[in-house]
């Protein structure tokens, strides 16, 4: 959570009752909205609280654009309505409301001889396909969300997320094969593009000899990794059916002689030794205390005197990112049934007590893989 001033609660009461009943008052309202000096403030906050109240329709429009491949058909050439009502399936009508209500979003926008062409946001989402993947995904979890109360009330019921994301709820993890692993493996190695890069410029690893990654998936990461610093070798340790996927995939891009995929249960298995770097990548934030602990302590014990722990994952207190931590994947995290957004600090105590120090925080540039964490063996 984002820090809050410690200030007296009789003090506090004092200052912001009053502020809190003038600003919802009816006539200060309308007096807001008329004068001059307040005007733009109160046309924003309203603007602010429609869009809250409308954002589910945005993200329907979003994923209809997605489905329809509106984004594919105007990437390279702008397109009239006919054109794309042809290529989209649509009539006329309905492919002019899509693709206005899309301009308006910022997704496409209007250009000359009536045709469309990419938006801002349309041209930023084809350049990072993985967008496009977890667009497509979030049919699972909008189902979860259409009970909200419910949700946040029953602890126990299945919901569609933990159902896809077969190992946060699985008593026998090491036991799921390939037809329940496949589906979410693929969608993190989509998601991973637009994070492993933000993640290895916070943090080069040009020093380093041997990265283990954890929880690595089908190895995307390593991948990336490898690219960037060709005199590493690397391991990745994951379920077994996962593990056989990054095989697969290290073979496909000619990292066999340097990458290794090892299959387990990183909460009761033994890693593998021999690497001075370990890297959690959006891991630590789908499980619970004790599970999280458990990982963070594997990492120490199969690290040298020397080694480096290299956390990256979303947090609740990355600056310019309060609501994607505390909002999106708060909720994410609740209907997936495990885990839990936690603050730079809270990662922190979690790192020292399980053996950590000399922890230090880097910023990624976009914020979208949220903060890093490096941390040494004490």
């Amino acid at each position: 959570m984002p820090a809050v001033p410690i200030v007296p609660q009789a003090l506090d009461d004092l200052w912001r009752g009053p502020i809190d009943r003038l600003i919802r008052a009816p006539w200060f309202v309308r007096w807001a909205t008329r004068f001059p000096l307040t005007r733009p403030i109160a046309r924003r906050r309203a603007r602010d609280l429609f869009d809250l109240t409308a954002g589910f329709v945005y993200s329907q429009i979003l994923s209809a654009c997605v489905e329809l491949r509106l984004f594919e058909h105007i990437a390279d050439q702008p397109k009239t309505a006919d054109q794309l009502a042809l290529l989209m399936g649509l009539d006329r009508k309905a492919c002019e409301t899509l693709v206005h209500a899309a301009c308006v979003l910022d997704l496409a926008s209007r250009r000359a001889g009536g045709r469309y062409g990419l938006g801002r946001l349309g041209a930023a989402l084809v350049a990072n396909p993985g967008v496009e993947a977890m667009i497509r995904h979030h049919a699972l979890f909008y189902r979860d969300l259409g009970d909200p109360v419910g949700l946040l009330k029953d602890a126990d019921t299945p919901t569609a997320l933990s159902g896809y994301w077969a190992y946060a709820t699985a008593g026998e993890r090491k036991a799921l094969g390939e037809d329940r692993v496949g589906e979410y493996s693929a969608l993190m190695a989509a998601s991973q593009s637009f994070v492993a890069g933000e993640v290895l410029d916070a943090y080069p690893l040009s020093r380093h000899r041997c990265l283990l990654d954890l929880g690595g998936g089908e190895g995307a990461f390593v991948c990336a990794a490898a690219a960037r610093a060709p005199q590493l070798t690397f391991k990745l340790f994951d379920l077994p059916a996962v593990a056989a996927r990054a095989e697969k995939r290290f073979a496909a891009e000619g990292l066999s002689g340097r990458a290794t995929a090892h299959g387990g249960d990183f909460l009761t298995d033994s890693l593998p030794q021999g690497a001075d770097i370990v890297s959690l990548v959006r891991v630590i934030h789908d499980h619970e205390d004790a599970n999280a602990m458990a990982i963070l302590a594997a990492a120490r014990r199969c690290l040298p005197p020397d080694g480096t722990l290299l956390l990256a994952e979303p947090m609740s207190d990355t600056p310019g990112a309060e609501r994607m931590g505390d909002a999106y994947f708060a909720f994410y995290l609740l209907a997936m049934k495990s885990g839990r957004p936690r603050s730079s600090g809270q990662l922190r105590s979690m790192l020292s007590a399980a053996g950590f120090g000399r922890i230090r925080v880097l910023s990624t540039a976009s914020r979208l893989a949220g903060r890093v964490l490096v941390a040494g063996v004490n």
